[in-house]
């Protein structure tokens, strides 16, 4: 049994200076679940957490937390009676006030009390005994760890988070996040995390909602977003992505690949074939099928190496295709170098491919 949303968002939409900037926004989280606002700069994500928080007030829709509603057409309760926490990028830390009087602004009760719980949440950050330090005596990852500390300390249902780790050293990021949500599971908070990169959100999310235009365009766990997308820029945006175009006929699209379904379109329908570079197969000979064969894999097609470079933890190879003169890139999980010039065969599992209908604006490539 799926238990109760702890935040509810219903239809929200926001238009400023007569401009609409978001249309119909609805998700809701569970406790201790993790919700991405994933998109590009100007979606709406920030807008959308500005609303949840009472920052911003929305023309129309509803939030709710537990069940209380905190904003709706009559009612918009001011960011301190929401118990909604909030995590910034620069994390707003108060420079002339000590960790220790950081985590507690904000806290009711007595002295003791208050001491009491930053203690509690100063050692579950790992800070224990840095209650008296400054903020400008922290590295960024501590200070990343006293707003968390700060925003948890009223215990509250839902946690906001606007990009908090896009400052840190690429080296401690993967630490931190994972820590990070891992106390946020642990107290039972709902978060919605804005983000503008895919990997962050394939990582940290439970459930991902792709934003564009000001509208959730897809929502879903991370697997099917990234597998199953919606449309052709939403496959785009986890990836690099190749492109083939043909047109349908009974169902069918002939390519150089041979043969794909296009079931939903229309005899005569132009269509866009997308499939990402690590779908890709590289044989030596056109009779190859590569190390592991497939009844899925498409025919093979000729391709001259453009260029390879090796990316670290895998190679990529851009091939200019005899077909049509295209570049298609294909990534292989090894040190593979082909010089430019070279002729090799490549197939692409058809499975792994996306067939939508060609916009009248798209090109071949991303």
């Amino acid at each position: 049994m799926q238990p109760a949303p702890r935040l509810d968002v219903q239809n929200l939409t926001c238009a400023f200076a007569g401009r609409t900037v978001l249309r119909d926004v609805s998700l809701t989280v569970a406790p201790g679940e993790v919700m991405c606002l994933l998109g590009p700069s100007g979606c709406g994500k920030t807008t959308t957490l500005r609303i949840i928080a009472g920052i911003e007030r929305q023309s129309s829709g509803t939030v709710r937390v537990d069940g209380r509603t905190l904003a709706d057409g009559d009612l918009n309760l001011p960011p301190e009676a929401r118990g909604v926490g909030l995590i910034f990028q620069d994390f707003a830390l108060f420079p002339h006030l000590s960790v220790a009087q950081n985590v507690a602004f904000g806290l009711s009760g007595t002295r003791s009390d208050k001491a009491r719980r930053v203690d509690e949440l100063l050692a579950r950050v790992d800070l224990k005994g840095y209650g008296d330090k400054a903020p400008h005596m922290l590295s960024g990852g501590e200070q990343q760890r006293v707003a968390l500390a700060r925003a948890l300390a009223p215990r509250p249902g839902v946690m906001l988070m606007d990009e908090p780790f896009s400052g840190l050293d690429n080296r401690l990021r993967d630490g931190i996040r994972d820590e990070t949500l891992e106390l946020l599971k642990e107290e039972g908070t709902a978060v919605v995390l804005v983000t503008h990169e895919p990997e962050e959100a394939m990582r940290m999310a439970d459930q991902i909602a792709l934003m564009r235009g000001g509208r959730i365009v897809q929502q879903g766990a991370p697997y099917n977003i990234y597998n199953a997308p919606c449309d052709r820029d939403a496959a785009a945006f986890f990836s690099d992505v190749n492109v083939i175009s043909g047109t349908v006929k009974g169902a069918l699209t002939d390519t150089a690949f041979g043969q794909f379904l296009a079931p939903g379109h229309p005899d005569g329908t132009e269509v866009d074939i997308i499939f990402r570079p690590q779908h890709v197969k590289i044989d030596f000979d056109r009779g190859g099928r590569g190390p592991n064969p497939t009844p899925l894999d498409g025919v093979p097609a000729r391709g001259i190496v453009e260029r390879a470079r090796f990316m670290g933890h895998e190679s990529l190879v851009e091939f200019r295709m005899d077909f049509n003169n295209q570049i298609l890139k294909a990534t292989v999980p090894a040190v593979f170098l082909p010089k430019p010039g070279m002729a090799l065969w490549l197939t692409i599992r058809r499975d792994r491919c996306f067939v939508f209908a060609k916009r009248p604006d798209t090109t071949t490539g991303r």
